[in-house]
């Protein structure tokens, strides 16, 4: 479906800053690969030099950025980032308007309540016992829902999606594919020669506006709840441990892993392969750089690195020296030759 430049500036609430307005655009593209066919934009200062050199007809851009191409349409908008997105789903394939109802191939348990008409469930997906479906989830093919498991209105469980027993979630949950909800918590204790496990009896609960990414595990509690909140985002092969607590308008990046009992607070960053030891607490607001340890309660506000992770600026500080080491180290043998030399 074409976009006349008019109409993108429109879309995006922008201001036309130069371009025919009746200019249409097919697509959208990198700033790279554009063609004069092409919306981009530039989100990033990163990219200033691809963009000077691109070849989109249009380009989203934030206020005062210059050096555009010759004959490069502009709109000025507040975050190019954003208004792109509106862009993205004005040209992709749009999903299928939700359509309730249930597959007759599903397993429900005739205990189960939920609202046929309201609800869709797929082919292949298991409901147990007991379970709760708020009005406007759909329920992907393979998904379980586990005994008495409470889901809100307008969640998306996508394909191969397991929730254990007694979970809840909130009102506009995701959870992407072959994400796991209440698997028991990795609890033992070393009793008579061997590891014993103790029994995980909690929940999960995950509140409103939570997204899981695919294949990520949330443990269950070992009692009590292990808790996600609000607005928070957890992104592909995230494991986090039983009765973990996490604020709200978090964002946990892939690979990161979270031992059981942790807390971290609201606006939490944590990076990729990020590792929490347990019994741990983060402040409000902290960010975690890619990798960072964390195996000591550290205060919010600031940002951390490294293992053991330190203040970004103690960090900083530590590998300048190391940097340094191989000169140290050649300093050192020609002081010692000198003075090997003097003592002959």
């Amino acid at each position: 479906m074409a976009l006349t430049l008019q109409e993108l500036v429109e879309l995006t609430g922008g201001t036309l800053l130069c371009g025919d307005p009746a200019a249409a655009f097919h697509g959208i593209s990198s700033l790279d690969l554009a063609s004069a066919r092409d919306v981009s934009f530039l989100g990033n200062p990163k990219y200033v030099t691809q963009f000077q050199k691109s070849q989109a007809g249009a380009c989203l851009i934030e206020p005062g950025m210059g050096g555009a191409p010759a004959g490069m349409a502009l709109v000025e908008v507040e975050n190019p980032t954003m208004a792109f997105s509106a862009v993205i789903q004005h040209f992709a394939q749009q999903e299928p308007p939700f359509v309730a109802g249930v597959d007759p191939r599903a397993m429900i348990d005739p205990t189960a309540s939920f609202d046929p008409e309201k609800v869709r469930v797929h082919a292949g997906a298991v409901i147990m016992a007991g379970a709760v479906i708020g009005d406007g989830s759909e329920i992907y093919p393979n998904a379980v829902i586990g005994r008495s498991v409470v889901i809100g209105r307008d969640c998306l469980i996508y394909q191969n999606v397991s929730i254990r027993e007694r979970c809840v979630l909130g009102d506009r949950v995701v959870l992407q594919p072959g994400a796991v909800i209440g698997a028991d918590g990795f609890g033992y204790e070393f009793s008579a020669g061997k590891h014993q496990k103790i029994p995980q009896v909690g929940i999960v609960e995950l509140e409103n506006d939570v997204e899981v990414g695919a294949n990520t595990t949330i443990d269950r509690a070992r009692f009590g709840k292990t808790l996600i909140g609000e607005g928070t985002k957890i992104d592909n092969l995230v494991q986090i441990g039983h009765n973990v607590q996490i604020g709200k308008h978090c964002l946990v990046i892939a690979l990161t892993g979270i031992a059981g009992s942790s807390k971290l607070g609201n606006y939490v960053t944590c990076a990729a392969q990020v590792g929490i030891a347990g019994h741990l607490e983060v402040g409000d607001k902290a960010v975690l750089a890619a990798r960072s340890g964390v195996t000591h309660d550290l205060p919010g506000g600031a940002v951390y690195l490294g293992n053991p992770a330190q203040t970004m600026k103690q960090e900083l500080k530590v590998m300048a020296l190391q940097r340094r080491l191989p000169k140290l180290i050649e300093d050192v043998k020609e002081l010692k030759r000198r003075l090997d030399a003097g003592a002959e």
